[in-house]
């Protein structure tokens, strides 16, 4: 399992706390991105440059949430730049990745390591409302794919601000966020998406976000807020609440566009489903396999007799129907390290109990191990 980082006290002290408890797993977060900026041709000092542009957006947004990170700096060791890269990543790699290699990779990467850098997204989302699961509660389940490297960065942070407040969070060491939910019941998963626009302009970054969406009472709250921002680049937030609501919050520099589902169960993967948005999507690299993954992870709901049960999403995003292309992807051995996306955890929610059903790796290789917002880990 993950490590589970405690959180708590001011926004200050929550970023020392997660610094410190974290610090090899954020030296493996630096090293990562290091590397795969280096392929898409940033070298560590231009993307910190470029993340620290992010800085004034971020304190603006919530001068909280950017304590926090000078928090992490302070406690793992590290610049606040580094860590402003960290949770700007989404927003410095460029519309074109993963595609073909940088032709300065080599040279960038051997400037890193002489710097004392060392060398070292996917996902298919899914919604189902009470009226349609077992449990009488909201599902929102996630397989997150992303670079192999990066599983041994993760890690669990449950949040209690200075009001009691509470959240938890699968992410990247270092990240305010990712996938999780919150003590009111509301939920995220994030899916990445590209437009011809990405990049712009500077905007919220998607990691800091989805910290602040993590704060809101509900998917009308959330889109409400949303609504307001400017964003750099392009992502999806599935997201759910314990009333039944569920939304997915696409967003490019372009602004918000908010799609519903008809269906059981509200599906997405990595390409927009909003048509005005469509039109501005990023051309698809063959191997991030996001149609037929959209298609196959609905025709696993729309098929399904019955309410769903954690189990059912469970064994859903077990799928491998389409080799290293399937919900549940294994590492294509032909890929650059760089561009070779797995999955790397799988995450089952149930909102109404506040519990996150974890798989700390391929779901076919390990079981689901539950951890409960306001308990410890599960043996």
């Amino acid at each position: 399992m993950f490590p589970l980082i405690e959180l708590c006290g001011s926004s200050s002290e929550r970023g020392q706390q997660h610094g410190l408890q974290a610090k090899a797993r954020i030296d493996r977060s630096v090293a990562t991105y290091a590397r795969l900026f280096a392929y898409c041709g940033i070298d560590w000092q231009g993307a910190q440059r470029l993340g620290s542009a992010y800085r004034d957006l971020i304190g603006d947004l919530d001068a909280a949430l950017l304590a926090e990170i000078e928090g992490i700096a302070a406690g793992s060791g590290r610049s606040v730049a580094e860590i402003l890269a960290l949770n700007a990543r989404t927003e410095i790699l460029p519309p074109s990745y993963p595609g073909e290699a940088h032709p300065d990779r080599d040279r960038i990467a051997a400037a890193n390591l002489k710097r004392g850098v060392p060398d070292w997204g996917e996902c298919t989302a899914v919604a189902v409302k009470p009226a349609l699961s077992t449990t009488g509660t909201t599902l929102l389940a996630q397989n997150w794919d992303w670079l192999g490297a990066q599983r041994a960065a993760l890690v669990l942070l449950r949040v209690r601000n200075a009001e009691g407040a509470s959240c938890l969070t699968l992410t990247e060491a270092g990240m305010l966020a990712k996938i999780g939910l919150n003590d009111r019941g509301f939920g995220v998963c994030l899916n990445i998406l590209r437009s011809s626009d990405d990049g712009a302009h500077p905007g919220v970054p998607v990691h800091v976000l989805l910290r602040a969406l993590l704060e809101r009472n509900s998917v009308a709250d959330a889109v409400e807020f949303a609504s307001k921002l400017d964003f750099g680049a392009s992502s999806n937030v599935l997201c759910a609440d314990a009333s039944g609501d569920t939304a997915a919050l696409e967003f490019s520099p372009r602004g918000l566009e908010v799609v519903r589902g008809a269906d059981a169960a509200l599906c997405h993967t990595n390409h927009f489903l909003a048509p005005g948005a469509a039109k501005h999507q990023a051309t698809l690299a063959g191997s991030l396999s996001t149609v037929p993954r959209l298609a196959r992870i609905r025709a696993l709901t729309r098929a399904h007799q019955g309410k769903f049960s954690p189990a059912d999403l469970q064994r859903m995003l077990r799928d491998e129907a389409g080799g290293y292309l399937s919900i549940c992807r294994n590492p294509d051995p032909t890929l650059a390290p760089e561009a070779c996306i797995e999955t790397v955890a799988s995450v089952v929610m149930d909102l109404g109990a506040r519990v996150m059903h974890l798989a700390p790796d391929l779901p076919t290789r390990v079981a689901y191990v539950p951890v409960a917002l306001g308990e410890a880990v599960a043996a």
